[in-house]
């Protein structure tokens, strides 16, 4: 299993709606995350700040990835989030969220 967290810039402007269609993601969206092996998926806010954290239990992530991504209904999720996040600067490049390296892990 591998472990995956990540956070993206949310500015106020954007939370209420951000917020709303989080409260109800389309059920295409998480069949889609669960057939890409994704699972324990949590997104968190602080201020302007999203911090998400998944796990990954596929053998194959990158194609799990593509996937995902090719999926239209997780196309049409994206193009409404997607204006209302702000990735941070110093994010590598290709990246839309940034990810973190674990510094700590205690199972």
């Amino acid at each position: 299993m591998r472990r995956i967290a990540s956070v993206i810039g949310l500015p106020e402007a954007g939370r209420e709606e951000y917020e709303r269609l989080h409260s109800a993601v389309w059920p295409s969206v998480q069949e889609r995350l669960t057939a890409s092996h994704i699972t324990n998926y949590s997104i968190f806010r602080h201020g302007e700040l999203l911090f998400a954290y998944m796990e990954y239990t596929g053998k194959d992530y990158d194609a799990d990835m593509e996937a995902m991504a090719a999926d239209p209904d997780t196309q049409a999720w994206w193009a409404l989030c997607n204006p209302l996040q702000r990735p941070v600067e110093d994010r590598a490049e290709g990246e839309w969220w940034k990810t973190l390296p674990e510094v700590f892990h205690l199972s």
